[in-house]
């Protein structure tokens, strides 16, 4: 990752923490840019500038990480709403539609967003894009048993779909749900991706997959101009 990237999220990810308001339950979301906004608020809680925050996290990466800084967490199940949550995306269109998934966290960031009153999305500026899919794979949460069943499925609609497989360990990615993942290309990206979120996941063997459709109500865009780094704010087109 670049110096410049790095800057972008760090810029974006202090953005997201000034959003966080005394006595709020809040979603916190997994990847490098969530993990850079949890630290932060994890300082603000240490020194007093917020209180009575409680987290609901998106994957163990990141409870382990907010249980280091001291953070109190409940379920999500524990929890009778969520009043703001901040996640990162791997893609983001001009409808904010987006494509998450690329740790393989996208089936509790989705019931979170689904959750929340307010989901924030924070970004640095390489993952804005026209069309989804045209980079950046669709990943697809399968059941053990059913991953070639779904994979057939996929080629069915055009989809090309792989199985992703761990780094550093023998096999495929295992979920934090004990669940497999598929990464799925569509030949000219996802045009319609709110049709296609539903069809894909009326496929039996389907858990969930990693388009979040109609969830973001606003995007922290980090990015540099004149070698210094700054947050846009994006407001949904329409």
């Amino acid at each position: 990752m670049s110096d410049l990237q790095n800057q972008m999220k760090k810029a974006v990810a202090e953005a997201a923490v000034e959003q966080f308001r005394d006595g709020m339950i809040v979603g916190l979301g997994s990847g490098s840019t969530a993990a850079l906004m949890i630290k932060g608020l994890g300082q603000r809680l240490a020194s007093g500038q917020l209180k009575d925050i409680v987290g609901v996290t998106t994957s163990f990466q990141g409870e382990v990480l907010a249980a280091e800084l001291g953070i109190p967490l409940r379920s999500l199940n524990a929890v009778d709403r969520i009043d703001l949550a901040i996640d990162g995306a791997d893609e983001v269109d001009p409808s904010f539609q987006l494509i998450k998934g690329g740790g393989a966290c996208h089936v509790q960031e989705k019931l979170v967003a689904a959750r929340a009153e307010r989901f924030v999305v924070v970004v640095d500026s390489t993952k804005l894009v026209q069309r989804l899919n045209l980079e950046f794979l669709l990943p697809v949460e399968v059941l053990p048993g059913a991953w070639r069943q779904v994979q057939q499925q996929l080629a069915a609609m055009n989809g090309k779909a792989e199985l992703r497989m761990a780094h550093r360990k023998a096999g495929p990615v295992v979920t934090d749900q004990g669940n497999l993942v598929l990464d799925v290309r569509f030949e000219d990206g996802i045009s319609g991706p709110v049709d296609l979120e539903r069809s894909i996941n009326n496929i039996p063997g389907v858990l969930e997959n990693g388009l979040f459709v109609n969830l973001a109500d606003e995007v922290l865009v980090g990015e540099v101009n004149d070698d210094l780094a700054g947050v846009r704010r994006l407001e949904k087109a329409g």
